[in-house]
């Protein structure tokens, strides 16, 4: 009788072993599964940009911008290739980024932040290209973003911005 409960006890660590390595193995080793393309941002202040998906590949330059979006274009396992607001693709580690949405402001000199998704309503401040502001919402059917930059919240034409897709409808 020990000798059974011993076989059960043997095999049910067995099982418990395996269903652990394989939970473990898709969380470290396989792509997220989200769509793509899909904008995140930069989570630390110096993220080497590299060649290719892995330490292995020579860094082509580094992002000094914490907060900046960019763009997922596409996975390997642990590896994110991304395309920053000039064009440039790159590939980084997938723990430099971060889900929370930004924007960048492309527009070349000083862009209007206004009171409310009309050109014709009250500017309540300017703010110039590439500054870094968090989205706070973007409404269907609206060609404009509500964006909040430190402690100023506005809306700001979509056109003046990258990091939120032209039709993209964001709560």
């Amino acid at each position: 009788m020990k000798t059974i409960w011993l076989a059960i006890i043997t095999f049910v660590m067995f099982v418990m072993t395996v269903g652990m390595a394989n939970a473990q193995d898709k969380e470290e080793g396989e792509e997220s599964g989200l769509a793509l393309p899909r904008m995140v941002s930069l989570r630390s202040n110096l993220i080497n940009a590299r060649s290719g998906p892995g330490a292995r590949y020579p860094i082509e330059w580094v992002y000094q911008q914490k907060g900046a979006p960019v763009e997922i274009t596409a996975e390997f396992e642990l590896w994110r290739k991304i395309k920053d607001w000039e064009g440039s693709q790159t590939w980084v580690h997938k723990s430099m980024l971060s889900g929370t949405r930004t924007i960048k402001m492309t527009a070349k000199g000083e862009s209007n932040i206004y009171a409310s998704d009309d050109y014709q309503s009250r500017v309540v401040a300017k703010v110039e290209d590439q500054v870094i502001g968090q989205v706070k919402k973007c409404p269907s059917g609206s060609s404009f973003c509500l964006i909040k930059f430190d402690n100023i919240e506005g809306w700001v034409p979509r056109r003046n911005m990258f990091g939120v897709y032209a039709d993209e409808v964001i709560d």
